[in-house]
């Protein structure tokens, strides 16, 4: 059995990998789990000894099989729980996270295989992130960030990079969600801000930092 606390961090582990497509670092954690390196180094070291990780020192982290299963579970409790909470309970993209988090902890298979079907299968949570089915496998798609796309150019939003609060509030705020039609109709040459018309109404002005964390399908 593993502990919340060592699930949390081969989840973080999962992540980074995910994102970096590369050997984790024990900074690269720390970071993402708001602790120390030290920290870090013990856990990795009580998580190799349980053969959930490969763990050398100056060398980073790895996740085993069994790492990994257990990671990819965590991340489709994870997500499911996301949709449950934003689909049935109403609650918005920018709340479920830290709920989520808790959520997750829960070790009841049989809740989590009733969840999934009570949810008819979803194959992608409220930020647009691949949740696995119950063998692990994930359903991957076609995206690109917004500022790969070109003046005149629209896409419909699939998902964000992002989950920061702060951001997601503004996303709504400038009524930006998952199935939005985006369109760009400028791009500054100074700093790659862009100005673009959301669903044919709304027109706004965004930077190059919002436009990267925006995932479309262009259309």
């Amino acid at each position: 059995m593993l502990t919340s606390t060592e699930e949390d961090y081969l989840k973080a582990i999962f992540k980074i990998a995910e994102k970096e497509k590369k050997t984790v670092s024990t900074n690269a954690i720390a970071h993402k789990l708001g602790t120390t390196a030290a920290s870090v180094t013990d856990m990795l070291k009580r998580l190799a000894s349980k053969e959930f990780v490969h763990y050398e020192k100056y060398r980073g982290v790895t996740l085993t099989s069994s790492g990994n299963k257990a990671a990819t579970h965590l991340m489709r409790k994870h997500r499911l729980w996301k949709v449950f909470l934003v689909s049935k309970l109403r609650f918005s993209w920018h709340q479920v996270e830290e709920i989520a988090e808790d959520l997750e902890h829960i070790a009841s298979l049989e809740l989590i295989s009733r969840l999934d079907a009570f949810l008819d299968y979803p194959r992608y949570d409220p930020h647009g992130d691949p949740i696995p089915n119950a063998e692990g496998k994930f359903t991957l798609r076609s995206q690109k960030s917004l500022t790969e796309q070109a003046v005149g150019q629209s896409g419909i939003m699939l998902g964000v990079k992002e989950h920061d609060t702060a951001f997601l509030k503004h996303l709504t705020k400038i009524n930006i969600k998952i199935g939005s039609n985006i369109k760009v109709i400028s791009i500054t040459d100074f700093d790659k801000s862009m100005r673009i018309i959301i669903d044919n109404k709304h027109e706004e002005i965004i930077s190059k930092t919002i436009g990267e964390n925006l995932l479309i399908k262009p259309s």
